[in-house]
């Protein structure tokens, strides 16, 4: 199994920017995908999530109305659309897959089981 997020770069305040996670698992539809990131010296933390039951989105309080997360059955690939991007938005982010049919939490990094190698994410002032 394997995750491979891209999409990262250098961008000014106010830019945008679209993540894109290719995943090559047997099933794609039947797990949440996440989006986590980490900046230095900060703990891993959930950005948004797209659950597979209902196709539910879910999203940080500090990226809602600016961040979308989406689907490409087709594919195999989960975006993060970027808007509005502030400094503080600078960090290595991650996207993640659960197990199957996975019912738990899904803005906590236990609820998965498979993550990418991270894109890096630069937004200057």
């Amino acid at each position: 199994v394997q995750l491979q997020a891209s999409g990262g770069g250098l961008v000014q305040a106010g830019g945008s920017l679209r993540l894109s996670c290719a995943a090559s698992l047997r099933t794609f539809t039947d797990r949440n995908m996440g989006w986590f990131r980490q900046s230095p010296g900060k703990e891993r933390e959930f950005v948004a999530a797209s659950r597979w039951s209902g196709g539910s989105t879910y999203y940080a309080d500090f990226v809602k109305g600016r961040f979308t997360i989406s689907r490409e059955s087709a594919k195999n690939t989960v975006y993060l659309q970027m808007n509005s991007l502030k400094p503080e938005d600078t960090a290595v982010y991650y996207c993640a897959a659960s197990r199957r049919y996975y019912s738990g939490s899904y803005d906590r990094s236990d609820g998965y089981d498979y993550w990418g190698q991270g894109t890096l994410v630069t937004v200057s002032s």
